[in-house]
């Protein structure tokens, strides 16, 4: 009499009990049940159903022989073991059904059960060959089989692994990547221009620069994320990397979490791992996390080390994240570093044409400009405040012209410049430099003063509403070709010097700070 699928797992379960400890077995084997058997080509294959991925992983790596064995002492030299992969849905989303049984089937052409004594006793065992990693970790998925077309070497009398499940191809992983953040979509200025460049690099060959990691920095709403995601969506669309996958910290830990409360930490792990283009946001979120930082810290070994790339933003220098890691923040600073600015004028009239555009919006240039003239922050705030007027128009049918955007961004343009006067810029500015205020208004030249007087004038053009004719009089009746030349000067250095740079950003934030 024939015997079912069940019974012939049940007598290799037998035969597995006595091998290995009791908890390795009610672990790795009682949650195994049989599917079929099936007798095809002079040989007798056992097929059994496992729970995920990282089971079949488990088991080529530890326990092949041991299978091996069992299957040639309960089927004879012709049996073959055959698995049938259940890919489970991704556990954060809270699905309840299974993303589906695949049925997992040996390459014929890479000699899976080819060989007569392939699952012989005492025959030489290849060791286990890695499939690729898969497993139901944070991202939806599915396998795919590949059935090769190629018939089987019967010459090779070599003994290959007959556990290997060559068929099964790489999971696919939804990138998480939003389609509108691409390179063509995202404006370059001199803000930017450098992260722009090295992002465009990355995506032509990732893992092939200098630049691994990319770590992309710069206050909120200024394109961080628009960007890094670029890079992911470029890679997708050349085919420059297989798998590519777009996570926040966040997300991140949340996972992590949920794997250790699940027991699930394994799988976790090997999902990351088998990324070829990992994009990390907002990395700063990490901060005090200690044991997300430890396991995102042996995920960014072995990408690393396997020539896999790495992209991560911050809101800051990783020098100056608190509660990181040195050793993951020294990481960090391995490849490539590029911060991002508040754009400059240029740029954010470049900004405004392109959303118009983009939106089929039609607005004349005068609104524009009055726009980016006055809304200076960030790119967020300046699309906000957009579609706030957009609103406005569309709702009280008014015309999109000059004065319904003086009349509905009146509250927005007063946000930093209501209480800042000149006389008060002069003064942070001499303060910082350490100079007597008297001097910026002074005829003198000396290179210090000249200095401090051309900053000062350069944050009354951009902090306040006042004409370029009532700044030149506060500096000692000077006219407004001064002022135009001394922004210029200014914004020329800042894009040249870093040193100066950093002294514009300095003192910057402290009227930021004193106009509040």
């Amino acid at each position: 009499m024939e015997r079912s699928a069940e019974d012939v797992w049940e007598a290799c379960l037998d035969h597995i009990r006595e091998h290995v400890n009791r908890q390795s077995f009610k672990t790795w084997f009682e949650p195994l049940s049989a599917q079929s058997i099936e007798e095809e080509e002079n040989l007798r294959k056992l097929t059994i159903q496992l729970p995920s991925r990282f089971y079949y992983e488990w088991l080529e790596e530890h326990y092949y022989s041991l299978l091996r064995k069992t299957v040639t002492q309960v089927l004879g030299e012709d049996g073959r073991l055959f698995y049938d992969i259940v890919v489970e849905p991704d556990a954060s989303e809270g699905a309840e059904s299974s993303a589906g049984a695949r049925s997992a089937r040996p390459n014929e052409g890479d000699g899976a059960g080819a060989s007569s004594n392939a699952g012989a006793i005492g025959s030489a065992a290849s060791p286990p060959q890695q499939g690729s990693s898969a497993s139901a970790g944070s991202a939806n998925f599915s396998e795919q089989d590949s059935p090769s077309e190629s018939a089987p070497d019967e010459e090779d009398d070599t003994v290959r692994n007959p556990f290997a499940i060559p068929g099964i191809q790489k999971a696919t992983i939804d990138s998480q990547l939003n389609s509108n953040y691409t390179f063509d979509r995202f404006i370059q200025g001199d803000c930017n221009r450098l992260a722009r460049s090295a992002s465009w690099a990355i995506a032509q060959e990732p893992g092939g620069t200098s630049f691994n990691p990319f770590l992309v920095y710069g206050g909120v709403g200024l394109g961080k994320t628009h960007l890094i995601q670029s890079i992911g969506n470029q890679a997708k669309e050349t085919g420059t990397a297989d798998t590519v996958l777009y996570v926040s910290s966040e997300r991140f830990t949340t996972e992590f979490v949920q794997s250790i409360q699940r027991n699930r930490i394994s799988e976790f792990s090997m999902f990351y791992r088998q990324i070829d283009l990992l994009i990390v946001d907002d990395v700063q979120f990490f901060s005090g996390k200690e044991k997300t930082q430890e396991e995102f810290f042996h995920i960014f070994n072995a990408l690393h080390q396997s020539g896999k790339q790495i992209v991560l933003s911050a809101d800051r220098p990783p020098r100056e994240i608190d509660g990181i890691e040195e050793r993951l923040l020294s990481r960090f600073q391995w490849g490539l570093s590029a911060d991002v600015q508040a754009p400059g004028l240029e740029t954010r009239i470049a900004i405004l044409q392109r959303k118009a555009e983009d939106d089929q919006i039609d607005l004349d240039q005068e609104v524009i400009e009055f726009i980016a003239h006055n809304i200076k922050s960030n790119i967020r705030e300046l699309e906000g405040a957009l579609i706030r007027l957009l609103a406005h128009a569309s709702l009280h049918q008014r015309d999109l012209d000059l004065d319904l955007a003086k009349e509905v961004l009146r509250d927005l343009m007063q946000d930093v410049q209501v209480n800042l006067t000149i006389e008060e810029i002069q003064r942070i500015v001499c303060e910082y430099f350490d100079i007597n205020e008297d001097l910026i208004r002074a005829k003198t030249r000396k290179r210090e003063v000249v200095r401090a007087r051309q900053i000062a004038m350069y944050f009354c053009k951009e902090m306040t509403q006042h004409s370029l004719k009532t700044i030149g009089l506060h500096f000692g009746g000077r006219d407004h070709s001064t002022v135009i030349h001394a922004v210029k000067t200014v914004e020329d250095q800042v894009d040249t010097d870093t040193q100066f740079r950093d002294a514009v950003d300095q003192i910057g934030r402290k009227i930021e700070l004193r106009s509040r």
